[in-house]
């Protein structure tokens, strides 16, 4: 007696089982760093304390580079993934890192994700389309296409995880084993440490190399937009406007500076900022790049004195020149006549005044001549 066909088996029970475990499936192979890019979403197995002490559990989303492997960028959030959210992970990836061995940049060919509403939002087409990038979703309910970055969620859930504080094991019903201590920032950090220190310099089992070194590997240049300020403007988180004072920008309880600013006291501008990092914020103003401003106490770059003396100078400079400019452009033209009344005609009945006599010398005599 034969036995039956697992396949047959699997396809008699119905739903989804034939398909996941034994239709075909093509594997998409990239042949260049950046040539595709994978981004999901998922939520952690672990506890951390929010802005007002209560445990909740974290979203991850990554950036996942389909050639080398290698994380490109990342976001975490207390809440349920957004457009803003994807938005920011992509800016990250695209964007040059501050951490200086954190090598991977530019912009993909193509974006794989799946039909999440974020990543079907309008905004992040409209991103894709003004950046040049392919995007692509996966078939509603088949995940078999983004097995790669599955594989790097697992990698985090059995190498990093059971050793922070509010784990939680698999098939414990959400119970950590201990109680939650990190903070959403601390987590960010120990999870970049772990990215760039780890996972992205280490051979990678499925090819052999760590994906920094494959993604630096042969002539490949990455490709950039054409200026860094339109990954902020199309990326970045946006603000209600601010007013432009004398002493800076006043955003998030904190005071931001830039000797730019110094032209543009009394003026509105549109804030951008990255939630991650506000030791400085872009200002556009007219939906164009003004400048970067940075937040004294938290940013390690700093603004002297003097770069504010030197501001003002030049823009007092500048307007005085300016004034010059318009006082002799004002003194080269001709007097202007047209409003100057008019001499008051003679009155017919009034009598011709006599004219002036010319005064005449007499000789003068004495009383005794």
């Amino acid at each position: 007696m034969h036995a039956i066909d697992p396949g047959l088996t699997a396809l008699a029970e119905g739903g989804d089982a034939y398909r996941d475990k034994f239709e075909p499936v093509y594997r998409r192979t990239t042949t260049a760093p950046n040539e595709q890019w994978q981004m999901d979403h998922t939520l952690l197995d672990v506890m951390i304390l929010d802005d007002k002490q209560t445990p909740v559990r974290p979203w991850l989303t990554i950036v996942l580079d389909d050639y080398s492997r290698a994380v490109a960028g990342y976001a975490l959030a207390v809440s349920a993934p957004t457009s803003e959210r994807s938005a920011l992970a992509f800016h990250q990836a695209a964007s040059r890192k501050r951490h200086a061995s954190w090598v991977v940049s530019g912009l993909p060919d193509v974006l794989y994700s799946d039909h999440g509403s974020d990543f079907t939002s309008a905004r992040i087409e409209q991103v894709c389309l003004d950046l040049h990038v392919r995007l692509i979703h996966s078939r509603v309910g088949v995940p078999q296409g983004r097995g790669k970055i599955e594989r790097f969620y697992r990698t985090i859930t059995t190498e990093l995880l059971p050793h922070l504080p509010g784990f939680i094991p698999h098939g414990t019903g959400g119970t950590p084993t201990s109680a939650p201590m990190l903070t959403l920032h601390q987590l960010d950090d120990v999870l970049e440490r772990f990215i760039v220190d780890e996972y992205n310099e280490r051979p990678h089992s499925a090819t052999g190399t760590a994906p920094h070194a494959r993604w630096r590997s042969g002539s490949f240049i990455p490709r950039m937009p054409a200026h860094s300020e339109d990954l902020d403007m199309l990326l970045l988180t946006a603000t209600a406007t601010r007013r432009v004072q004398r002493d800076g920008i006043r955003f998030a309880s904190t005071r931001y500076v830039s000797p730019v600013l110094a032209a543009y006291v009394g003026e509105d501008v549109t804030v951008r900022y990255d939630p991650r990092d506000l030791g400085e914020i872009r200002l556009f103003r007219d939906s164009a790049f003004l400048c970067r401003a940075i937040a004294p106490e938290r940013s390690s770059e700093t603004i002297t004195f003097a770069d504010l003396q030197s501001a003002r100078n030049t823009r007092r400079r500048a307007l005085k020149q300016q004034l010059r400019s318009l006082s002799d452009v004002a003194s080269s033209l001709p007097e202007d006549t047209r409003h100057r009344p008019a001499a008051a005609p003679l009155s017919p009945s009034e009598p011709d005044a006599p004219a002036p006599q010319s005064k005449r010398h007499r000789l003068r005599t004495y009383a005794n001549d």
